[in-house]
C-alpha cells in the first residue's frame, strides 16, 4: 500500500549517475494484497528474475522459489545501493517496491542512481491514489508530504483552513505527532484519518481529531489524511512570503516581515532553485524562500555559530528543515558541495572585504543577486557596484503604527536599500 518502507527514506538525491551495463533492472510495485493484487505481467517479471530485492515485509508478500535468491535491504540503504547492484550486475534482477515505486519510492532513488534507461517499472497503485479513493477526495487537489526521514515539521507550510492534506508515516508513531503539531501551531480542531494496510485483508481505517486525540499506535504501514481546521485567532502562516517577525526566534537579527515580502519577490523563487542566504541571521529568508515551494533549497550562511543554531530551529519550526546552515561565506564556500546558486541574498557583511565578490563569483550566470543595506556605508557599496553591474536600485522606508499615549503615531523603520541584479553573458568582476 505504502510507497514507502517505513523507516528508510528512499526519496534521496544520489550524487552521480552509475553506469549500469547489465540486464534491465525489473522494478514492481506490490500492495498490501500481496502477490494476489499483483497482474500477470509483474508476476512473471518477478518468476522469471534470478535475484528479487526488497524490504522483509515485501519479499514475504512473494511465494518462495528456490530458483530465486532473496536480497533483503541493508541499513543504512542508499550508501549501499551501488556496492549491492554491483555485485549482481550479471543477474536478472528484480526489485520489490511498495505500491507505485516512482511516488517517493525505491524508483526514484534508482534513477538518480542508473538513468531511467536502466529501469523496467511495473507500478501499482500509490498509498495517496488509494487513500483519496477511499475518502473521496480529489487526488489532484490534495497535496502529498513525507515525513519518513523527515521531520513531521515539514507539514507546516501546506496547512491551511478547510485545506486537504495527505502525509506518508514513517511509522507507527507518526500520526501522533501530527495530532500533536497539529495542536502546537493552531490547528487542533482537524480531523485527522489514519488509513493502513490500504487494499489489504488488514486494511483498517481510524479518525480522530488533533485536540481530543486518543488513538494508540497501530500498524506502521499507514498514510494520514488531515482535513484542516485552523483557530481563528492564531497567526496565518501560509506560503505567501511576509511571516509575522513573532514565528522567528533568535536574537532580533531579522529582516522584517514587510522588507523580507519584498526581498523575496526581488529573489523570485521558482521550483527546484537553489538560494545562499548570506549572513543568515534568523534564517527569514532562506526560511520564506524554501516555504514557496517544496523543492527550493537554501543554504544560509552565518559566522556566528548561536545564530547558525537559531537559523536551524527556525527552519524546523517553520517547515522547512531543508535548509543547510554552514559558517561565513568566505571560508565556507570552497567546501559546500552544491551546484552554483541560482539566487544569492547578501543581507549581513556586505561591507567585509571579499563577501560581495564571492557571491557574485559562485552565481551562476542568468542567477539574480538581492543585496540589503541599511548603513551609509553598505549603501554607498551597492551604489557602486550597480554601476559597474547595472541591475535596479530601491529604497524602502516601512512604517509601523504604534500608541503615543492614548493616540497612535507612525514609527519610522530604519531605511532599506535594495540592489537587485541579474548576472548575464560575461559579466566579470
Amino acid at each position: 500500500m505504502c510507497s514507502v518502507t517505513p523507516g528508510i527514506d528512499t526519496e534521496v538525491a544520489v550524487a552521480n549517475v552509475v553506469s549500469w551495463t547489465g540486464p534491465v533492472i525489473s522494478v514492481v510495485g506490490i500492495g498490501a494484497d500481496g502477490w494476489d493484487g499483483l497482474g500477470r505481467a509483474a508476476r512473471e517479471v518477478i518468476a522469471g528474475c534470478a535475484v528479487l530485492f526488497g524490504a522483509e515485509r515485501q519479499l514475504a508478500l512473494v511465494p518462495v522459489d528456490p530458483a530465486i535468491e532473496r536480497v533483503a535491504w541493508p541499513s543504512p540503504l542508499v550508501p549501499a545501493l551501488p556496492g549491492l547492484f554491483e555485485h549482481y550486475a550479471g543477474a536478472r534482477i528484480c526489485v520489490l517496491a511498495s505500491g507505485d515505486p516512482m511516488f517517493y519510492g525505491i524508483g526514484v532513488t534508482l534513477v538518480r542512481l542508473f538513468g531511467a534507461a536502466a529501469l523496467w517499472v511495473l507500478p501499482q497503485p500509490s498509498s495517496a491514489a488509494l487513500a483519496c479513493a477511499r475518502l473521496g477526495w480529489a487526488l489532484a487537489e490534495v497535496p502529498v508530504v513525507s515525513a519518513v526521514g523527515r521531520p513531521v515539521e515539514t507539514v507546516l507550510p501546506e496547512l491551511a483552513d478547510r485545506r486537504r492534506v495527505l502525509v506518508l508515516s514513517a511509522d507507527e508513531h507518526t500520526p501522533e505527532r501530527i495530532a500533536e503539531l497539529l495542536r502546537r501551531n493552531g490547528f487542533g480542531g482537524s480531523t485527522v484519518t489514519i488509513l493502513a494496510q490500504l487494499g489489504g485483508p488488514g486494511e483498517r481505517v481510524r479518525v480522530a481529531t488533533a485536540q481530543s486525540w486518543d488513538l494508540p499506535a497501530g500498524d506502521p504501514l499507514n498514510i494520514v489524511a488531515i482535513e484542516c481546521v485552523a483557530d481563528s485567532k492564531g497567526p496565518r502562516a501560509t506560503r505567501i512570503p511576509g511571516l509575522p517577525d513573532a514565528l522567528f526566534g533568535g536574537d532580533g537579527q531579522l529582516t522584517k516581515a514587510e522588507v523580507r515580502a519584498l526581498t523575496i519577490a526581488a529573489l523570485a523563487p521558482a521550483p527546484g532553485e537553489l538560494l545562499w542566504d548570506v549572513g543568515g541571521g534568523s534564517g527569514s529568508i532562506a526560511i520564506e524562500w524554501c516555504r514557496t515551494h517544496p523543492g527550493c533549497q537554501a543554504i544560509a550562511f552565518e559566522r556566528l555559530e548561536h545564530r547558525r543554531r537559531q537559523i536551524a530551529d527556525n527552519a524546523t519550526a517553520l517547515g522547512v528543515p531543508q535548509v543547510v546552515v554552514r559558517g561565513e561565506v568566505r571560508t565556507e564556500v570552497g567546501s559546500t558541495e552544491s551546484a552554483p546558486p541560482d539566487a544569492v541574498f547578501v543581507g549581513g557583511g556586505i561591507t567585509q572585504d571579499g563577501v560581495l565578490e564571492t557571491c557574485w563569483s559562485y552565481l551562476r550566470q542568468g542567477g539574480r543577486l538581492v543585496a540589503n543595506a541599511v548603513t551609509a556605508e553598505s549603501e554607498a557599496l551597492l551604489l557602486t557596484w550597480a554601476k559597474t553591474h547595472g541591475g535596479e536600485l530601491r529604497k524602502f522606508q516601512i512604517y509601523r503604527a504604534e500608541p503615543l499615549g492614548t493616540f497612535t503615531a507612525w514609527r519610522p523603520q530604519l531605511p532599506v536599500t535594495q540592489w537587485s541584479v541579474r548576472k548575464e553573458g560575461k559579466d566579470s568582476l
